[in-house]
Parts: structure tokens; C-alpha cells; sequence
């Protein structure tokens, strides 16, 4: 995660506007307001747009992201949240299931920063959720920046994908020629 290091890569410049979704489960709201608070400093500081989506659990972030990025014009989200475990195995099913949604929709390209806070008791949580740490919140905006402007660096796919000509069929000549 960004911030974890002594590794400090500052933040991106952008030569056209950038838009980013903050996807956050405001479960424990004195977390999710540090949270917030942290991730929108750092985009405030990139000149970044951003707009707030809660939704009900972390399970629920991937999906949310997923639907953003797909019916709306953001360029990268940020997934905030906090989980605490528990006395079942619920918190590793949440966990898992969260960084697993996140990390595929990252494979297939949307540019989205991880976080979601895991933790054991409300001590770490509050320790996590610091707005001066660039180690959560605030560093999973700067993996979002960095991540979309890698996407820019990179531009458009150079070909279409699949075939792009006709394909000439063997055979008869009475039938189709071309598939």
C-alpha cells in the first residue's frame, strides 16, 4: 500500500481533470469520518475531484466500484472501511472477500486504491484510521492517483481486440463466404 515505506512517490500531475469516487461502509463513524477526512485531503492537494458513495459493509464495496465504474465517468475510486475482528470467522470471510473484489477489478483495468482498515480492536482501528498516516486511507488515494495516471501514460489499446478482417470460408461456393 502507498504510505507503508519510506518510499515516497508524491503525488501525480494531471494535465486534464480527474475525477475519483470515494467508496466508502461508514460501519464505525468516528473510523469512516478519519477515513474520509484523510483521503480527501490528499485529493484536495492533487486538485482532484471526488464524490462520496457509502454503501452497507465492506463486502459490498467491490460491487458498488464495479457498477460505478462501469455506468459512470469516474477515473479511479478509493475503498474505505474498517473491519474489526470478531468472535467468528465472518471477519476473515469479509477481509478475503473485500481484497479479493478489489484486487480483480483492478486486474481488469479500474484504477482503485485499498482502504479498507483490518484490524483486531477499535484501539488499532483508531491508530489506523489517523488522518497524518499515509499508510491507509490517504495512501490508498495516492495508489488511485498513481494508478490513474499510469492508465493515462498508457492510453488507448493500439488494436482492436478479436478479428478485424473477414474470414474467407472453405468450401461451396453457393453458401457465405465470409463468417
Amino acid at each position: 500500500m502507498a504510505g507503508h515505506s519510506d518510499n515516497d512517490m508524491g503525488l501525480p500531475t494531471f494535465k486534464t481533470p480527474v475525477k475519483v469516487a470515494l467508496v466508502i461502509a461508514p460501519y464505525y463513524t468516528k473510523i469512516s469520518n478519519a477515513q474520509l477526512a484523510s483521503a480527501r485531503g490528499v485529493l484536495d492537494r492533487a486538485g482532484v475531484a471526488h464524490d462520496t458513495i457509502e454503501v452497507p459493509g465492506s463486502l459490498e464495496i467491490p460491487t458498488a466500484v464495479a457498477l460505478a465504474h462501469r455506468m459512470s465517468n469516474f477515473d479511479g475510486f478509493v475503498a474505505l472501511g474498517c473491519v474489526i475482528r470478531g468472535r467468528t470467522s465472518h471477519y476473515d470471510v469479509v477481509v478475503n472477500e473485500s481484497a479479493h473484489g478489489l484486487m480483480l477489478l483492478g486486474l481488469q483495468g479500474v484504477c482503485v486504491g485499498n482502504g479498507i482498515i483490518t484490524v483486531e480492536n477499535m484501539e488499532q482501528a483508531e491508530e489506523r484510521a489517523d488522518t497524518d498516516r499515509l499508510d491507509t486511507a490517504g495512501g490508498a488515494a495516492v495508489a488511485a492517483l498513481h494508478l490513474i495516471a499510469l492508465a493515462r501514460r498508457f492510453g488507448q489499446p493500439k488494436a482492436k481486440i478479436g478479428f478485424t478482417q473477414d474470414i474467407l470460408m472453405a468450401g461451396e461456393n453457393d453458401g457465405p463466404t465470409t463468417a
